[in-house]
């Protein structure tokens, strides 16, 4: 598989290959992406729509200061929010969930692990079953938690490409990942305590 520094440079080259390539490796990321961000899935579509034209059209303008992954979903971010500007739903404060400190120890790491999910995980982990209960859990988390959980633990991205990504501070980023992944987890906690 080519690496995307190849593909960029046969894009620039004009190869139509390259840019299908492209197409095939980051559309259903940078839609789920979009989605994260606006409420409705045609704009959603739109703006990654509007973005593979913006690189079509400044392909050139690419430096190479961030990757290429980056570059794309700082572009779709940008579009994305003009587009859902109009939109404008906005996260109630009461909705917005703290994490209690008492959950952690002294290194930050979980006081009281899910023992039963280390524990029990070849019986208990089906995907099939999983998959559902963490979409959803992502869908009820605020819109900048879920755009971070998203970019940091499905597409790869580090802490500094999601910074400029969404345009938000690092310690802003800490801490929506953090809140994020608590509800996730409490979500799976649950869940857990169903079973």
């Amino acid at each position: 598989m080519e690496s995307d520094v190849e593909l960029l440079a046969r894009l620039r080259n004009g190869d139509e290959e390259a840019f299908v390539m492209l197409v095939d490796r980051y559309q259903q990321p940078m839609l789920r992406l979009a989605c994260s961000m606006v409420s409705n899935q045609a704009v959603a579509e739109e703006a990654v729509q509007d973005t593979w034209m913006g690189v079509v059209r400044g392909i050139e303008r690419f430096e190479g200061r961030s990757s290429l992954k980056t570059w794309l979903f700082r572009i779709l971010a940008n579009r994305a929010r003009s587009a859902g500007s109009r939109e404008q739903h906005q996260t109630p404060i009461e909705s917005l969930h703290a994490v209690d400190p008492l959950r952690f120890d002294a290194q930050g790491q979980w006081a009281d692990p899910l023992d039963r999910w280390t524990d029990e995980s070849d019986d208990r982990l089906d995907a099939a079953t999983w998959l559902p209960i963490l979409k959803t859990g992502l869908d009820e988390l605020p819109p900048r938690q879920r755009q971070v959980v998203m970019l940091r633990d499905i597409e790869g991205l580090s802490g500094d490409e999601v910074c400029a990504v969404l345009g938000i501070s690092g310690g802003n980023q800490r801490i929506l990942l953090h809140r994020g992944r608590t509800r996730l987890r409490e979500i799976l906690e649950a869940e857990l305590r169903k079973v």
